[in-house]
This record gives C-alpha cells, sequence and structure tokens, in this order.
C-alpha cells in the first residue's frame, strides 16, 4: 500500500535554510538588477521554473521527459549538455530539500550498484590527474565531460524513482511515448522536403556529431532530432520494443500495430545495417517465453520484411553487397588485405577493421588502466570514435575498465531478468521487462561495430524505464495524487 511520507514532522533545519536562501536571492537580485537587466529576467524565469518544479513535480518531470527526445540535434548550441546540466542540478536540489523535510527518497538495490559503478569510473580522472594513464592531464576535460554524461543516466533512473506512489507505472509509459512526436514529424518532413528545414534539422547538412564523418559518402539518411542516423535508428529500436509491447496490452490493436509499422519504416529509412542484428536478437527474447507457432510467423514475417525494405534501396543493396568483401565472408581476404584495401575501397567494415587494428596496437601500450575516459579519438588515426565499444573499453579503460564495462552490461541483464521473475503475477509488469530486457540483450550486439555507448538520449530514456519497471505495480495509488489529471492528459487507460 501507499505510504504518505509527507506526515512526517519537517525538520528544524527547513525555516532556517528558506531563510537563508530567500535572504541570498534577495541580495543577488538586487546586485544584478542595477547592471544586468538581462540577467535579472533570466534569473526570475529560473526562479519561477523551480517553483513550478516543486509544486507539479509529476508533470514538469515528465515534460523534460518528453522534451528531451526533441533537442538532440542542437548538439552546436550545447542544448543537450546544458539540458544534463539542468536536469541533474534540479534532481540534486530536490532531492536536499526532501531530505531537510524528512521525505523519503526512493531508491533500489540497483541505484545503489549502478551510483557505485559511477564513482569507481572516477578512478580514471584521478590516474590521469597524476600521470597514471597514456594520455595526461591535458586531456582531463575529456574524461570529465565523459563521466558527467554518465552521471546524467544515474540521474534519470533516480529521478524517474521519486515519482514512485505517486503515478501510475503504465501512466508513465504511455506519456513518453510523447517523445516520439517531434522526432517522427521532423523525420517525415525530412523525407518530404529534405532541404526545407533550418540548420542541423536539413537532412544534407553536417551532422553535429563528429562521430558521425566516415570515409565513405552514405547518402541521405533521416535522423529526425537526434543529429545522427545512427541514434535515431536505436531510439526507433527502443520504441519498436515498447510498442510491441503495449500492443499487447491494448484490446483496439489498430492504431499500435499502425504505430509498429511506421516506426519499422524510420527504422529501415535510417540505413543503419547494424539494425538487422539488433531486430535478429529482439525478436527471439520477445517470442521466447511465450513461443507459438504464430508468434513464430510473425517474427518471422517481420524480420524478412523489415529485410526486404532494408535491401530495396541501392544504399541498402550497397550494404549488404559489401560485407562479401571482408574477412567476415571472403575466406580469400585476411586482415592484412582488407587494412591495405580500406584506404581506397570506400568499404565501413574493412576500414572499421583497419581502426580496430591501430588502437588495439595502441592499448598493448597501456594495457592496464588504458588512456583515460573518452579519448578513445584522439587516439584514433582517422579522428572518429572506435566504432567498437568493447575495443573502446579497452583502449580508454584497459583490462580493469573492460572487466568494469562488462560487469555492467551483465548486471543490467541481472537486473531485468529478477524484475521479470518476480512479476510473475503481474502479466503487464512481466511482459514490459521482458521487453526491455530484450532491448539490453540486443545492444551489446551492435556495440560490435556501432558507437552505442554515445547514444545518451537512448540511455537517459533506457533507464527511466528500468526505474519504472521495478516499482510495484500493484500498489495503489491516493485518491488526491496528481495521477489522475496526468493520466487524462498522457493516456486514455491510466491501469
Amino acid at each position: 500500500m501507499y505510504t504518505e511520507h509527507s506526515s512526517q514532522p519537517p525538520s528544524p533545519w527547513t525555516p532556517w535554510l528558506i531563510a537563508i536562501m530567500g535572504i541570498v536571492g534577495g541580495i543577488a537580485v538586487g546586485m544584478v538588477s542595477g547592471t544586468q537587466p538581462l540577467i535579472l529576467g533570466v534569473l526570475m524565469g529560473a526562479m519561477l521554473f523551480i517553483t513550478t518544479f516543486f509544486l507539479k513535480f509529476e508533470y514538469v518531470v515528465i515534460g523534460l521527459l518528453i522534451l528531451r527526445a526533441a533537442i538532440d540535434c542542437f548538439a552546436t548550441l550545447q542544448l543537450p549538455t546544458l539540458f544534463g546540466i539542468g536536469l541533474n542540478a534540479l534532481t540534486i536540489l530536490y532531492l536536499t530539500v526532501q531530505a531537510f523535510q524528512r521525505k523519503k527518497i526512493e531508491t533500489d538495490w540497483f541505484f545503489w550498484w549502478f551510483l557505485g559503478w559511477w564513482l569507481f569510473q572516477g578512478l580514471w580522472l584521478v590516474l590521469m590527474a597524476f600521470g597514471g594513464l597514456g594520455l595526461g592531464a591535458g586531456f582531463l576535460g575529456d574524461s570529465l565531460r565523459e563521466w558527467i554524461r554518465i552521471l546524467s543516466w544515474v540521474i534519470a533512473y533516480l529521478l524517474a524513482m521519486q515519482m514512485k506512489g505517486k503515478i501510475k507505472p503504465k501512466t508513465l509509459i504511455y506519456g513518453l511515448f510523447w517523445s516520439l512526436l517531434v522526432p517522427l514529424t521532423v523525420a517525415v518532413l525530412q523525407i518530404i522536403v529534405p532541404n526545407a528545414l533550418p540548420g542541423d534539422l536539413n537532412l544534407n547538412a553536417g551532422s553535429a556529431l563528429k562521430e558521425s564523418a566516415g570515409p565513405s559518402s552514405e547518402g541521405a539518411r533521416i535522423r529526425g532530432t537526434l543529429g545522427h542516423p545512427n541514434a535515431f535508428v536505436t531510439y526507433i529500436f527502443m520504441f519498436m520494443s515498447l510498442t510491441q509491447w503495449r500492443l499487447a496490452q491494448e484490446k483496439n490493436k489498430l492504431f499500435w500495430g499502425a504505430l509498429l509499422a511506421l516506426l519499422a519504416f524510420f527504422y529501415v529509412s535510417a540505413k543503419a545495417l547494424y539494425s538487422l542484428m539488433m531486430l535478429a536478437v529482439l525478436i527471439p527474447v520477445l517470442i521466447a517465453p511465450r513461443l507459438s507457432v504464430g508468434k513464430m510467423i510473425a517474427g518471422i514475417i517481420f524480420f524478412v520484411l523489415v529485410i526486404s525494405l532494408f535491401g530495396s534501396t541501392e544504399f541498402g543493396q550497397e550494404r549488404l553487397g559489401s560485407i562479401a568483401k571482408t574477412p567476415l565472408l571472403n575466406p580469400d581476404m585476411d586482415v592484412t588485405r582488407a587494412i591495405l584495401l580500406s584506404k581506397g575501397d570506400n568499404n565501413s567494415f574493412n576500414w572499421r577493421i583497419a581502426q580496430w587494428y591501430q588502437l588495439l596496437g595502441e592499448f598493448n601500450l597501456f594495457p592496464w588502466f588504458g588512456y583515460g575516459m573518452g579519448v578513445s579519438i584522439k587516439i584514433s588515426t582517422n579522428d572518429l570514435l572506435p566504432h567498437n565499444d568493447y575495443i573502446r573499453a579497452l583502449v580508454e579503460g584497459g583490462v580493469v575498465g573492460f572487466v568494469s564495462f562488462i560487469s555492467f552490461l551483465l548486471m543490467q541483464i541481472v537486473r531485468l531478468m529478477q524484475l521479470w521473475r518476480n512479476a510473475w503475477n503481474h502479466g503487464p509488469q512481466r511482459d514490459f521487462c521482458l521487453a526491455l530486457l530484450a532491448i539490453f540483450m540486443a545492444l551489446p550486439v551492435a556495440m560490435l561495430t556501432e558507437n552505442i555507448w554515445t547514444h545518451t538520449m537512448l540511455f537517459f530514456y533506457l533507464y527511466t524505464f528500468m526505474a519504472i519497471a521495478g516499482w510495484n505495480w500493484s500498489e495503489s495509488i491516493p485518491t488526491d495524487s496528481p495521477s489522475t489529471p496526468t493520466a487524462r492528459i498522457l493516456g486514455r487507460n491510466p491501469y
């Protein structure tokens, strides 16, 4: 049952805290108003937003979560970075006030393990500062940015946990489907009028992510608002799995079946070959627990349909055909020949092999602790990220960092399997855990040829969903909870 934590007596320090904040805020406003009116306006807007955040916590948090999918393309303006830093600061402020008011802060064991793992990554910052890694302290800024980027995932998990007992799990999950609206709308415009959109939204504009640059031209690939087509693919992949879950929950399956077909169309239009590998993992995991002939046939038809759509374009045919010109499928070609050919054949597989070979050579120079977080691009000869997250982990963290990375991936799967088993008496929660488990099992496969670890927004949403999966879905919500109006806005059926 739900426990009303706000009934606990407030901390005796709360009035003092409010008084101190009021005095400091008044002095700051007085000093700024006479010199920088614009800054005063920004401060007043920030104070109004923070006040709204505390008064309408669930509404603002859901709005921020939905907004996150619409700003990734503005990396050149630093909007995703500012959003992440602001959300981290806002969450810490909220938890501080909760602690002063002696209200419960919701956590679980996975959060503490997640936080501990993130703190352990700080070891590489210390080692770099004292010259214990392959790169010196001059690259500490790059490592610090990477460390803070990962913190945003921890914060997303913790922030979602604070809505436990205040809103129905399915209401929040359904609400986050609205985050698809802006990316898909932009993707449609990129197909219909590719040159009409401004700035980085323009289909033919240069990617905001440096890692998108490659030795060969990949043609026009839609990316919605996510800055890079590969990031768009993983985002769509996540919601394809969740749409399949919701499709099973709804009696009227027409709308959700149409949405799944639409997502599959965009999934193919992003033209990422590794997406086929992820789909080959997703489908068996989803149908395995309740395997039937009908589900098996449906899964095979869906997979064949996606491959057919991918191969129906000239670009798709070229990508599929390029595999035969690599050591993977050509027994007459060894690694050395592939490396030599990579300098002029524009085969993305061969230049990946050349890059991995070079990076593994660098790893052998500093095998135990590597070069430092977020710096693999600095030691790559082609100024690109490794396009293999396992090699990235080896180069940046050495053997110790690689073991830490693998343990992190395994622990997520262990956690979701635990939740899946524990939800045996609650079908929707059990199926939701299975949908997330399928995603987390497919991502390690994609990490073999892609920089999945850099897809910040993907993990931002995944850890939000993972936190929700750990709630008690049978827990009752008080009648005065704001989840009722929230449900009317975000989802037709809050249950």
